[in-house]
């Protein structure tokens, strides 16, 4: 099992610029008051990132907004540059109640398949906050944790969501760019291992790294270096007895 289970605590960020374009609206409380209203205490966002990468782990955040204490600028994380991510980063884990990410490793990816893996990082999110989940929210339409509440968009709607896919994305992103120093060829600090023309490039020329997910499909056609193939067993398949 890969020691890249969940975070806490990450390194500072260092301050930046939020562009006066953030002052168009912004994502609320409706979903969190309409709960606390029935009596919820501890209302959850959750979101994920790295789903579609092609390397490095896949992410998900967890986070409980205080319901006295206000922030103003956070949105959505995929509006924001990254700067402004890393700005709001250290703002959001001063002023929330409770926060955690949760990760499950390229490996974990490869062999619990993308469903699995990331119901296995939301549930190390979620326990990483010390505190009961009593309702979760999930930005989309599919519940990865379950009981939770599906928000489509809910991280430009709900302010818990867009906090947690802040905190997700930022320290995913440092994460890649730290691994950019032991795997140089396939820009991780720039690409952050999405598929882009520089990382097909380099998947064609030098294989996968290692930390490539090794079961995905786009790896067939590539060029393979000494790292092993990683296949699933299919699960409608019976094993051979030899």
């Amino acid at each position: 099992m890969s020691s890249l289970t969940h975070d806490a605590t990450v390194r500072p960020a260092q301050p930046g610029t939020l562009r006066s374009a953030l002052k168009r609206r912004s994502p609320g409380l409706a979903f969190e008051k309409k709960l606390w209203d029935q009596g919820v205490d501890v209302v959850v966002g959750v979101d994920e990132v790295g789903r579609g990468a092609w390397a490095g782990p896949l992410t998900v955040g967890a986070l409980v907004v205080p319901r006295e204490r206000r922030i103003y600028k956070i949105r959505d994380s995929k509006m924001l540059t990254e700067p402004e991510r890393e700005l709001m980063y250290r703002r959001i884990v001063d002023w929330a109640e409770a926060w955690s990410v949760g990760h499950a490793s390229h490996q974990e990816c490869d062999e619990l398949g993308m469903s699995d893996a990331q119901r296995l990082a939301a549930r190390r999110a979620i326990d990483g906050l010390g505190l009961p989940a009593e309702k979760v929210l999930v930005d989309g339409n599919w519940d990865f944790v379950g009981g939770a509440t599906r928000i489509v968009r809910g991280d430009a709607i709900s302010l818990s969501i867009a906090a947690a896919s802040i905190v997700a994305k930022v320290t995913r992103d440092r994460i890649m760019r730290r691994w950019a120093e032991d795997h140089p060829f396939w820009n991780f600090a720039d690409n952050k291992g999405y598929p882009c023309p520089h990382h097909r490039t380099a998947l064609q020329g030098y294989g996968p790294s290692a930390i490539h997910r090794r079961s995905w499909v786009f790896m067939d056609s590539l060029i393979w270096t000494g790292l092993p193939r990683h296949h699933r067993p299919d699960p409608n398949q019976p094993e051979l007895p030899f």
